[in-house]
Parts: C-alpha cells; sequence; structure tokens
C-alpha cells in the first residue's frame, strides 16, 4: 500500500525549516547553555569546547533567526562585549530541550545517573514534556497520532 504522505510536497516542511536553523551538531548545546545561564562567549567556548569560528558561526545563526539577541556588556577596564539572551522564540524552544534531555537520560545516561536535573521553581518536582491533544486528552503512545496534510500542504506535483 502506497503511503498517501507521497501525494504532498515537503517543499514547505516546517520541520526542514526548523532543522536548518537547530540541525547542526552544536546548536542545542549553544541553547543548553544559554538556558542554564551560560550567556557570554568565552564561558560557553571554554565550557563546552566548541570551536571558536563554529560558536561564532552558531551564535550569528541564532541572533539572525531571532532566538537569540546580543546584549552588550563591558567588564571594568574592558572593552564593549556582548551576551546571548533568549527571546521569546528562544524561550518557546524549552519544552524541546527538556525532550531532548529526557530522551537522552532514558537512553544515554551513565550508571551514576543523567547529570543535569531540571525541576519546577515552585515544588521541586521533576519536568518532563508531555503530549496531550487540544481537547486535553494525554497522548500516550506514538501510534496515536496520525499525521495529516495541514493548511499549508500542497499536493506534489508529478
Amino acid at each position: 500500500m502506497r503511503p498517501a504522505a507521497l501525494d504532498w510536497s515537503v517543499d514547505n516542511c516546517t520541520i526542514a525549516r526548523a532543522m536548518e536553523i537547530l540541525g547542526e551538531r552544536w546548536t542545542l548545546v549553544v541553547l543548553r547553555e544559554v538556558f542554564t545561564g551560560v550567556r557570554r562567549f568565552d564561558d560557553m567556548r571554554v565550557r563546552t569546547g566548541i570551536p571558536r569560528q563554529v560558536l561564532t558561526n552558531r551564535l550569528a545563526t541564532l541572533v539572525e533567526q531571532g532566538v537569540l539577541s546580543r546584549e552588550p556588556y563591558r567588564e571594568p577596564g574592558s572593552r564593549l562585549r556582548h551576551e546571548y539572551r533568549l527571546t521569546g522564540k528562544g524561550l518557546d524552544l524549552w519544552p524541546v530541550l527538556v525532550a531532548v534531555l529526557g530522551w537522552g537520560d532514558r537512553y544515554l545516561a551513565g550508571p551514576e545517573g543523567p547529570p543535569l536535573s531540571v525541576t519546577h521553581r515552585d515544588c521541586g518536582a521533576p519536568v518532563r514534556v508531555d503530549l496531550r491533544c487540544a481537547e486535553g486528552h494525554d497522548v500516550d503512545q506514538p501510534r496515536d497520532v496520525v499525521p495529516r496534510p495541514g493548511p499549508g500542504a500542497r499536493r506534489r506535483t508529478p
């Protein structure tokens, strides 16, 4: 049986568009750093081991795409520098990072457990990502979700 998805174009796929911004190896590592409060270039470079030019390129792309903003700062006696802060668009990536963290914790953590935990500030309980439909039903299994053409879908031309 031929999958119905083959009838639809993927030219305007938003997953592909998102991965043009987020899909490079170091991008989520950079976002992890900013989400955990590491905002300055040199701190990120030393902490992660990202090569200088790669980090420069990743930060420039994230700023250009509106995920991060550059904010000036100056240490006494030093030249003007910039630190990187999440924009609203960047903060909306938090569930993505929590989902990737949860997957990594489940399948890739060492015997001593995961090296990072995220907890709710108010009660201290662990935070996780759950799927729920717009009617409020929990979606527990991937097979409970049906991909369908959305309003921006275009029929594939032969």
